[in-house]
């Protein structure tokens, strides 16, 4: 009995565990809709056009983040958003407007929160107090598209022949007939410049809007070298500040100095002037300098004492031969000498 209870036990003991783990995966999942945690109050709002808003984007209040578009669907003649926001207060008297966030066509939903009462989660806001902004790229390119199934040859055609009915009409109104010929034939003209002009435009924009990542990094770190930079602000301007009164303590110096400056610089500017017109001179010294010391040197190489030589103290004829030179007074080389 002991025994099989033994091994029921780590059975029951592992299902209990996988339980438990199953049930904190499904809270951790849903963890968004639960009251308890703070999953933030869903609100819907009706709209005429969503005007590019998506789910995922942010939902703001004075400009500070507190939500997100939970979904955006077509509800007959209208627009329906749900929207989710999370530690604010949204009144019952509250306008919804979709606000452009970047250039490139990203938006987001702004909140007023106006009213004394709160807003009814159940209750949707409606059209009268939403907006939603006037999209001009959505605009381009509906111009482009209505542009290019206009038939304008047939246009100039239509009013030419208007201008011919109208001939015997009085000369305002003839006049301005022919004004409206010249333009369907200048508009004709230029027919396919103003389609090329619409595509590029259309290519420009869709360009732009592949590169928002790059532009929104490029706006984040200008943002973070602007702060580092004001983070910096005191530590440059003490460097700024030390410059400068090195600057005053060199001025000082040079002024104070200036007085035993010149006369000194002066000295050397005529030491300078003497040396190089005396330069023919020292190099000639300085030549006959070195066989001097040379001969110097093996004077008194050979210990403490001198080597000298006479010449003419005593008469050739007292000299051994061989012994005197043959002529001058330079001494005789020793035998077996080169």
């Amino acid at each position: 009995m002991t025994h099989s209870s033994a091994q029921r036990r780590p059975i029951a003991i592992g299902l209990a565990g996988l339980v438990i783990l199953a049930v904190l995966a499904t809270l951790a999942f849903f963890s968004g809709d639960l009251p308890f945690i703070g999953g933030g109050t869903t609100y819907t709002a009706d709209f005429t056009e969503a005007a590019g808003l998506q789910p995922g984007n942010e939902v703001r209040i004075a400009g500070v983040p507190v939500g997100r578009v939970d979904g955006v669907w077509l509800a007959g003649d209208h627009v329906l958003v749900a929207f989710t926001v999370k530690g604010a207060w949204v009144g019952a008297a509250s306008t919804v407007a979709i606000k452009i966030k970047t250039l490139l066509g990203d938006k987001y939903l702004a909140v007023d929160p106006l009213g004394r009462a709160p807003q009814d989660p159940a209750r949707t806001i409606p059209v009268g107090r939403t907006s939603s902004p006037y999209d001009v790229t959505q605009a381009f390119s509906g111009l482009g598209q209505d542009i290019s199934q206009i038939n304008t040859r047939q246009l100039a055609r239509s009013l030419e022949t208007i201008s011919v009915t109208f001939r015997n009409s009085p000369p305002d109104v003839r006049q301005a007939l022919r004004g409206l010929a010249s333009l369907s034939e200048s508009i004709a003209s230029k027919d396919a410049a103003v389609t090329r002009l619409l595509a590029g435009t259309r290519k420009i924009t869709g360009d732009l809007s592949q590169e928002d990542g790059r532009f929104q990094a490029l706006f984040s770190d200008g943002n973070l070298l602007l702060a580092e930079l004001r983070q910096r602000q005191d530590a440059i301007h003490a460097l700024l500040t030390g410059t400068q009164a090195l600057a005053v303590q060199l001025s000082g110096l040079v002024s104070d100095d200036n007085a035993t400056l010149g006369p000194a610089l002066r000295a050397l500017s005529q030491v300078t002037s003497v040396l190089q017109a005396d330069q023919a001179d020292l190099g000639q010294a300085l030549a006959l300098a070195g066989p001097y010391y040379r001969l110097v040197g093996n004077t008194l190489g050979n210990g403490r004492w001198l080597d000298a030589y006479l010449c003419g103290l005593v008469p050739k004829s007292y000299l051994p031969a061989g012994t005197s030179p043959a002529q001058g007074c330079e001494p005789p080389k020793a035998k077996g000498a080169d």
